[in-house]
């Protein structure tokens, strides 16, 4: 294994963070072998995947040692140094940096438009040729994007280390949540074995979802360029990417990050980045839902919020999922689930304001339209 740092850009005089990379197997130039990328805790206060790396890391060690592992697997154990330096009044604030007031995991570069005109001339009739040429322009295009600001310089670190890999895990986890998935509508085929080795409950599609994510900075410019190019040149879909939500803040523990950590390794060695017998692959638990079709569990009022029902159940339209009391005159306001589908997450906190949004349907019909991530 190979440990890489990356200095980001120093904020203020005397201080500078670096980003930790390790390599494991045989890094070849971008385009030229199979890669795979995985990082934790984008949001850094989601530390399920940092405890799951930890048990990755385990695991690559050993068998990089008996010779198992092929092609580069790339592991960043803790993907934010910014957002984990981040705390006020004893709180963590690891999802927006505090300069800017931006999602971490929000604004990366559409590298898509940026390489298109570039590479048409290099493109022919040889798919894997055409392959091998975006990811070089891919890569070279992250490098070299701009950064003024150390949000940016992590953004492009990131991106720099990804974007030429075949698969990308991006490891998040909601509040309190069951395993579930994010990916784009053309790498779901890729993904369901993902699904099912994890035990997802859902896996939640979309083509663009708004904001450019960083799992979709990643997998998109694989569609754009298709879209782009039409049938002048062969492409396919060269990059799985995938956010994998980790349950929920508060599961960190050790037996479940050892076995997400199992199950991942299985995947790989599932798709050759690993030698030896592939692990069977267990029936689904869940299925791929549309983004569109998860709708928010929102509140008109404040109060104490208590919850009827559980992460994981499948509820109706119309079926009570949560109370908001009053404090004052003991009013409770039921809150009903929008449609029928998984309840398959919740916030953790319960004093709600109004408005807020405390949980989240995933239904089977699209519904919503525009940007259809929270913030």
């Amino acid at each position: 294994m190979q440990e890489r740092k990356h200095l980001l850009i120093s904020p203020a005089p005397g201080t500078q963070r670096e980003l930790v990379s390790l390599h494991y197997g045989m890094p070849a130039p971008a385009g030229r072998g199979p890669k795979c990328y995985i990082q934790a805790s984008l949001h850094a206060d989601e530390l399920p995947g940092m405890l799951v790396a930890h048990h990755l890391r385990k695991r690559l060690d050993a068998l990089e040692a008996e010779g198992r592992v092929r092609g580069e697997i790339v592991l960043v154990p803790m993907a934010n140094p910014i957002g984990l330096s981040q705390f006020l009044l004893h709180g963590h604030l690891g999802r927006f940096e505090s300069c800017s007031g931006e999602n971490f995991n929000r604004h990366y570069p559409d590298l898509a438009a940026i390489v298109g005109e570039a590479i048409e001339p290099e493109l022919g009739l040889d798919l894997e040729h055409n392959v091998r040429v975006i990811k070089r322009a891919l890569h070279a295009a992250a490098t070299a994007a701009p950064a003024d600001t150390e949000l940016q310089s992590l953004r492009r670190t990131l991106l720099s280390l990804s974007v030429d890999a075949d698969i990308v895990l991006d490891l998040h986890c909601d509040a309190q949540a069951t395993m579930h998935l994010y990916t784009e509508t053309p790498c779901w085929p890729e993904c369901e074995p993902l699904a099912a080795y994890l035990g997802a409950q859902v896996t939640l599609l979309a083509q663009d979802s708004g904001d450019q994510p960083f799992d979709e900075a990643c997998s998109q410019p694989w569609w754009k360029l298709a879209k782009r190019f039409g049938e002048r040149f062969p492409l396919r879909q060269a990059c799985l990417s995938v956010t994998v939500e980790l349950r929920g803040q508060a599961d960190v523990e050790h037996a479940q990050a050892e076995a997400d950590a199992r199950h991942l390794i299985d995947f790989l060695t599932l798709r050759g980045f690993i030698s030896g017998e592939v692990p069977p692959l267990p029936a689904p638990l869940g299925d791929a839902r549309p983004l569109a079709g998860c709708m928010p569990l929102k509140t008109p009022v404040a109060g104490v919020l208590t919850f009827v029902r559980h992460v994981g159940e499948t509820v109706s339209a119309g079926e009570v999922l949560a109370h908001v009391i009053d404090p004052i005159s003991n009013a409770v306001t039921e809150l009903k689930s929008p449609v029928d589908g998984l309840f398959f997450a919740r916030d953790c906190v319960r004093y709600a304001h109004a408005g807020m949004k405390v949980g989240k349907v995933a239904g089977t019909t699209a519904l919503r339209t525009g940007k259809l991530l929270g913030d």
